[in-house]
């Protein structure tokens, strides 16, 4: 009896091993156990057999977690895989941000809206989730942040170099603000200086410093026989505090409990989709069918600068979760035919703000406000502008016309360097009355105050219309002018 019951149990062994190594089976794909049960025999297993190990070893095996992070702080935790930077400008930061809890709650905050996508984007390319905190650095994860040097966005690209990651900047749109846009071209760059210099810090430098000046630093230390690693290399004091600050954050992230900080629940769940647009539309149109305060909509879709998102040229937007839905229904239900109340208009010749908002039918408060077209100025051949849509216009504004459009402003009145000679008893304030200038603006052009009295004879900068350069405009005087710059230079407040 015994031996029947060994012999079936060995039989029923032998069937479902060999359903489980038939191909075909029904699971669900990618299954990985469906995955394991198809491995090789064991006997097939590099390194030869099997062999038992010690208590003592056991704690060396790394051992893979069974469940995702329910949060996303834990899923970036896991990922960090860049050697930590051990420096006193490491503790400098860490003391610096916790002792600001109000800054991190809204940097952190504002970060629940991105970080989901970010941290996809790094695992997907199989990078260090500690660059996932990078945009806490360069802009406290504002996605409208501009530099002092023109930086701009999330990931702070300058132009020139947002233009070689293909980011279009344009007359619509700023891709350097666009969420999805600028990370991919931030992973972009730091994969390429991470190939350049095999060190993440490295890279992380020349992010902020330039791959041409880290280069250089690097090969006057090889000349000059020092170490060429991050601490090593002498650089900007932005520069040297920069990766600091990411090690400072990313020391906060991974024990928040050590420096007395509560960091927001961000669940590891997407915050946003993608909503293909068919139609140009306008933002408030396209936030109330969603059902999204107009702050939230511009906060997910910050390159859209404009009241009106063109779809050619941005033909998605990204909505919170639960709001995409609502938003497409509504789009789908909407009966009026029109989405945008703004279209593209081009400029046929150069012309006044005048003479454009009587052809466009608009306020010239109104066009400049809309355009950001700062005073008394002129609308170059070419520009192309935002304007109101009329009612018998069927058609959205045209995909290279929505790529491709750009402004360009001149001065209406063009001035030139001259001087002049001080009569006697003249200052600032009496020179600008008799050519009709500001007293501000002489005293500026001269770096003195405006109370300055000038010694008779003394020369005196000023900038006037090259028209009326050859004599003050209020008349009878015979006083010399001297013209410096036969070209036409701009006014210094209007460049």
């Amino acid at each position: 009896m015994k031996q029947h019951f060994v012999r079936a149990a060995l039989l029923c062994a032998l069937f479902l091993v060999g359903c489980a190594s038939k191909p075909g089976m029904p699971g669900l794909p990618g299954d990985p156990v469906l995955a394991t049960a198809t491995a090789a025999p064991i006997t097939q297993i590099p390194g030869g057999p099997l062999q038992s190990i010690t208590p003592g070893q056991v704690g060396g095996f790394k051992i893979a977690h069974a469940e995702p992070p329910k949060e996303l702080w834990d899923r970036i935790r896991r990922g960090f895989a860049m050697p930590d930077l051990q420096d006193t400008l490491v503790t400098d930061r860490e003391q610096w941000y916790s002792s600001r809890p109000d800054y991190i709650q809204r940097m952190t905050e504002r970060s629940s809206k991105y970080l989901f996508h970010i941290v996809e984007e790094l695992e997907r390319r199989q990078m260090p989730t500690e660059l996932a905190l990078l945009p806490f650095i360069e802009s406290a994860f504002n996605p409208q942040a501009v530099s002092s040097a023109k930086a701009a966005g999330m990931w702070q690209f300058m132009p020139a170099t947002g233009k070689y990651f293909d980011l279009k900047q344009n007359a619509f749109r700023d891709d350097r603000r666009d969420v999805l846009a600028s990370t991919r071209a931030a992973l972009d760059y730091l994969q390429k200086l991470h190939g350049m210099f095999g060190d993440w810090h490295l890279a992380l430098a020349a992010y902020n410093w330039g791959e041409g000046s880290v280069g250089r630093a690097i090969a006057r230390n090889k000349k000059a026989g020092l170490g060429t690693g991050y601490l090593d290399l002498n650089m900007p004091a932005e520069t040297r505090l920069y990766v600091p600050k990411l090690q400072a954050v990313k020391n906060i992230v991974a024990n928040p409990q050590d420096f007395r900080t509560e960091l927001p629940l961000i669940a590891n769940h997407p915050y946003f989709q993608q909503v293909q647009l068919s139609r140009d539309i306008d933002v408030a149109l396209a936030a109330r069918m969603a059902d999204v305060r107009i702050e939230d909509f511009k906060a997910l879709n910050p390159s859209a600068h404009r009241p009106v998102i063109i779809a050619a040229g941005t033909p998605l937007i990204l909505l919170p979760w639960d709001n995409a839905l609502v938003f497409q229904r509504n789009f789908d239900a909407h009966s009026q035919g029109q989405f945008a109340s703004w279209t593209a208009w081009t400029a046929p010749s150069t012309m006044n703000v005048a003479d454009v908002a009587r052809r466009v039918g608009m306020s010239e408060n109104d066009l400049c406000a809309v355009n950001n077209i700062p005073p008394r100025m002129l609308v170059k051949v070419g520009s192309t502008l935002l304007v109101p849509r009329s009612a018998k216009m069927e058609t959205d504004v045209a995909s290279h016309l929505a790529d491709n459009a750009q402004m360009s402003l001149a001065p209406e009145i063009v001035t030139r360097r001259t001087t002049v000679k001080a009569r006697k008893g003249e200052t600032v304030t009496s020179l600008a009355k008799r050519y009709g200038l500001s007293a501000a603006h002489v005293a500026e052009w001269n770096s003195t105050g405006v109370a300055t009295a000038f010694k008779m004879g003394q020369q005196v900068v000023l900038f006037l219309p090259i028209k009326s350069s050859t004599r003050p405009s209020s008349a009878k005087s015979k006083s010399p002018v001297r013209s410096v710059s036969r070209k036409p230079v701009v006014h210094p407040k209007k460049r």
